[in-house]
């Protein structure tokens, strides 16, 4: 049994609790662990996506208890692709906040942070829908410390909202997994998978109500509309940095979704056939269309970014829910840049923020003015879907997955309409916060006071320069990613595959 898969969990696992309990007041120590651990977790992950890549899937029992009596982490290629994504996008994130003190402007940063890794570590390696239960929570409580780092009556208010948003999450998790268990006295994956597949026609009632509650569960973490209320305030008020991270977060979500509805309630599966596709459709293309307008109206940076990213979820969410290998491969193409887009425009949020403040009005010149611009247009042809960048790539594809399905016409409609307006949205805001503060009160540039270059400032453009080269290389190697993107897709959609590997070694 290879250890190599539960490294993910512990390392971070371990980290934390070594910061708080032996290094808590040298913060200098505190971001070099945090910085070594996280540069770690990249090496492990990108170890472990190699050998995914072959297509066989790993099975770590822990204790060596086999499934379905034991706990079970289990390696295939879209597990060890998000794992992958997690962790690049941390070690992003943790040198931006290094390079901008964030870390000093509140207590016990990083072990929350490493706390969170742990948590989405966890969520995406698990084979065990209990335990996937227990990392959200991981996730929850983290989060929510890092959401109020900082401090701030507006702060504290938006992370109120956000707790008690996702503990009725927590709640309606546990009645479903109580639901599956009751009718069918498993919560390990590969064995749900099997026992719900060969439920008799008269015991399907339950079941179908644990799979819509599940669904509802996912939804919420996903931000899907009408779930999404918790998203633009809870994102916007955090620091910016931390809704970086976040950026990953909604794709747990998006990830239980694909898991729970290819492998336990597949398409193959008539008990629960069209249960998921004729909600989600719809859900997505309304969630899609409030994003964009939210991009059009926003009036403060971080809410136009936060609902990029509802608008993001809601492109990706289209693909998940016509449950096709192809439209399937393309949301997994498209899950990549979307949380590298996304965590980069919160950075380019914060350097914004840092300098004017949070407001889309005319103001005076900031420090590194044209390079923050640079930055900001970049992010946002990637967001808007605009070529040359992956945005464009991935919302053909998106839209290629659709050409078979009924509504083809009214997706195809709806992405189009949805990029010309955030189009729109992005360039208004780009204009008014980069181009007509030369304008502000009629003064002459020449008059203006020369901006302040804050002081270790070379750190943070490291990590927003280094999310945009990953937006590079991903629209560069797009051939490479997606054929990697449909063999995933191709894997998921054959689950007895996984139910071996798990159940039976393989065999």
């Amino acid at each position: 049994m290879m250890h190599l898969i539960v490294l993910p969990i512990v390392l971070p696992a371990l980290l934390a609790p070594f910061i708080i309990m032996a290094i808590r007041y040298h913060m200098d120590l505190q971001r070099i662990f945090s910085l070594a651990g996280t540069v770690t977790l990249v090496g492990i992950t990108l170890a472990l996506l190699a050998q995914a890549a072959t297509g066989d899937i790993q099975v770590y029992e822990l204790g060596n208890w086999p499934a379905p009596f034991g706990i079970v982490l289990v390696l295939d290629r879209l597990s060890a692709l998000m794992i992958a994504l997690t962790a690049l996008l941390a070690l992003a994130v943790l040198l931006y906040v290094i390079g901008s003190d964030w870390d000093l402007k509140g207590r016990h940063f990083h072990p929350l942070f490493q706390f969170q890794l742990m948590g989405v570590m966890g969520a995406f390696l698990t084979g065990d829908a209990f335990n996937l239960f227990v990392f959200f929570e991981v996730l929850l409580i983290a989060s929510y410390g890092l959401m109020i780092h900082g401090g701030g009556a507006r702060r504290l208010r938006a992370g109120v909202q956000y707790v008690v948003y996702n503990l009725l999450g927590s709640t309606l998790f546990l009645f479903a997994l109580g639901t599956l268990y009751a009718v069918t006295g498993t919560l390990n994956m590969a064995d749900l998978a099997e026992r719900v597949a060969a439920l008799p026609a008269d015991e399907t009632a339950l079941i179908r109500v644990g799979a819509v509650l599940l669904l509802l569960v996912f939804a919420i973490k996903a931000a899907v509309l009408p779930l999404h209320f918790w998203l633009p305030a809870s994102y916007a008020n955090a620091p910016m940095p931390v809704a970086a991270l976040f950026a990953i977060m909604t794709k747990v979500g998006a990830y239980s979704i694909l898991r729970m509805y290819t492998l336990v309630f597949g398409p193959d599966v008539t008990i629960t056939d069209g249960l998921v596709g004729d909600w989600l459709l719809p859900a997505a293309l309304l969630t899609l269309g409030v994003g964009t307008l939210g991009i059009l109206g926003a009036q403060k940076v971080a809410k136009l970014v936060a609902f990029s990213a509802i608008a993001s979820m809601g492109t990706l969410l289209i693909a998940i829910s016509l449950f096709t290998e192809t439209a399937t491969g393309a949301a997994i193409y498209y899950i990549i840049h979307s949380t590298l887009a996304t965590g980069m425009m919160f950075l380019v949020a914060d350097l914004i923020i840092s300098r004017r403040g949070g407001r889309i009005t005319p103001d005076v010149p900031m420090a590194q003015n044209g390079l923050i611009a640079s930055l900001f247009f970049a992010g946002a042809i990637a967001l808007a879907g605009m070529p040359p960048l992956s945005g464009f790539i991935g919302k053909l594809l998106v839209m290629d997955g659709a050409r078979g399905a009924d509504q083809w016409a009214l997706i195809w409609g709806v992405i189009l309409v949805a990029s010309l307006v955030s189009v729109v949205g992005f360039a208004r805001a780009g204009s008014l916060i980069f181009w007509k503060s030369y304008e502000a009160g009629g003064a002459d540039p020449a008059d203006q006071p020369a901006p302040q270059t804050p002081a270790a400032a070379s750190l943070p453009f490291v990590a927003v320069i280094g999310l945009l080269t990953g937006l590079v290389l991903l629209s560069v190697f797009a051939g490479p990613v997606h054929d990697y993107a449909r063999a995933t897709a191709g894997q998921l959609f054959d689950p007895q595959g996984y139910i071996d590997a798990v159940l039976r070694g393989g065999k």
